[in-house]
């Protein structure tokens, strides 16, 4: 009987290892992004300028981008928390804009490693899809419901009127204000 018992609570053991590493690979899994940004050039050459405003599918006039990033520009220096603006003319190989967005601002590195404090906003203006990723150290403080406010209630409403550069900049504004 001992030995029974012994032989039984090893393999539960066992057992119960081997679903620790296959729910730990799992999660690893998802962490992995659907896409290779280094394979294209605008995105590689985003990364090595550390660009701000990247617009993509020139949706901005150049004095609107040069705006835009001014405005993110001083708030990154008074604070160490940095903004990047992205549009794009598709989503391929994406279908989601909010993990392209993730995944894009890990392969650029928005943010500061130590306090993972970026936040990118995606527009695909073709898709009429807009999304914003926000780093773990940022969603403390601008909450996925702060963000899809922001986006329902400034930015959408603009842009249904035509106005890209204004719903983009209020939006900026708000998000900066939200950011405390």
């Amino acid at each position: 009987m001992k030995i029974g018992t012994k032989i039984l609570i090893l393999f539960l053991t066992l057992n119960m290892f081997s679903c620790i590493g296959t729910a730990q690979e799992t999660d690893t899994k998802n962490n992995i992004t659907e896409f290779d940004f280094s394979t294209i050039e605008k995105f590689r050459e985003t990364k090595l300028k550390g660009q701000i405003v990247n617009d993509y599918d020139s949706i901005f006039s150049s004095s609107q981008r040069k705006e835009l990033s001014d405005i993110i520009l001083e708030y990154n220096v008074k604070t160490t928390r940095q903004i990047v603006v992205v549009t794009i003319d598709s989503l391929n190989p994406y279908s989601d804009i909010q993990k392209m967005a993730t995944d894009l601002g890990n392969y650029w590195g928005v943010g500061t490693a130590e306090k993972d404090n970026g936040l990118i906003i995606l527009l695909c203006k073709p898709c009429q899809k807009i999304g914003i990723a926000t780093g773990y150290g940022t969603e403390r403080f601008l909450t996925d419901e702060i963000c899809n406010e922001v986006i329902d209630k400034t930015i959408i409403p603009e842009f249904k009127n035509g106005e890209f550069y204004e719903g983009m900049k209020n939006g900026v504004t708000e998000l900066i204000a939200k950011w405390k």
